[in-house]
């Protein structure tokens, strides 16, 4: 079944004291166009998570990101104690010995934009255990991600499919002008030779200058390589994922034929199914861009 290149995914994995959220989207891309953003604390592991993307999604513009929220009751950077009281006494002794009287100001928001007062902790370490978790998260997030995809391309399938359809339709509903078209340029040239009052014509020559002119209009070619390109477009359809360029080649041929059919068309209800055409294949050809 088809995949489209459109899809979102997204996971949460809980650790202690903190929260772990994963969120991938994609569109549309010619190759994989990866940009990923990564919470320090992982950012080591970012060529792992790059790898495991690329493996399963192959193509489209993909937005990766991974950050940590943390639980409000985690401790953050604790509080230097010693440096907090060796501030407050150098700062009521400099008070006193300058006359300055620290009454009515707020000495805390003083003291905590002083160096050292806050303790930098140690680096955080990821456990093994912990980046297991977040990697079964970022598996989560990816395989919805896909599922989306999934659903998408099945959607397009049944779109491309009645497409198809309606164009293969609008072939065999050109058929019966085929045929009128015919008798119509043969009464269209007697006509006009029977206004040339006094001249004679070698009728032999007349028939055989008309099937020159009929065989230059026939279209019968075109709609065999039109048939054969529908019916190709329908088994590409049917072979999975990884089609996209693909089918965009046929709908290129599909448009080679029914422009060439137009060209020959010689005749405005045969112009109008065409258009017709036209207007369907153009729908296909903005809806294949999407699919992977």
């Amino acid at each position: 079944m088809l995949q489209s290149m459109t899809g979102y995914g997204k996971a949460d994995v809980r650790l202690a004291g903190k929260k772990i959220h994963v969120e991938i989207k994609s569109l549309n891309s010619k190759s994989l166009d990866l940009s990923t953003r990564i919470a320090p604390l992982f950012r080591d592991r970012e060529m792992e998570i790059r790898q495991y993307i690329a493996a399963q999604l192959e193509r489209g513009k993909v937005d990766f990101n991974l950050w940590v929220e943390r639980d409000a009751a985690a401790p953050s950077s604790p509080i230097n104690a010693d440096a907090v009281a060796t501030y407050k006494a150098q700062l009521e002794s400099i008070s006193a010995a300058q006359g300055i009287t620290l009454e009515g100001k707020d000495l805390w928001s003083i003291l905590v934009r002083l160096p050292d007062t806050t303790l930098t902790p140690s680096v955080e370490e990821v456990t093994e255990e912990e980046w297991n978790a977040v990697r079964e998260g970022v598996k989560q997030a990816v395989a919805a991600l896909v599922e989306f995809r999934q659903q998408e391309g099945r959607a397009l399938f049944d779109k491309f499919t009645e497409k198809v359809d309606n164009i293969e339709r609008l072939m065999h509903e050109i058929e019966p002008f085929e045929k009128e078209r015919v008798e119509r340029i043969r009464r269209r040239l007697e006509e006009r030779l029977a206004e040339l009052k006094g001249v004679d014509y070698d009728r032999n020559r007349l028939e055989q200058e008309l099937i020159y002119y009929i065989e230059k209009l026939d279209i019968s070619e075109e709609k065999q390589r039109l048939a054969n390109h529908l019916n190709y477009f329908r088994e590409t359809m049917r072979q999975g994922k990884g089609q996209g360029k693909k089918l965009g080649f046929i709908a290129q041929e599909m448009g080679r034929e029914i422009n060439t059919t137009g060209s020959k068309s010689n005749q405005a209800e045969m112009q109008n199914i065409v258009v017709r055409m036209k207007d369907e294949l153009e729908q296909i050809k903005e809806q294949v861009l999407n699919v992977m």
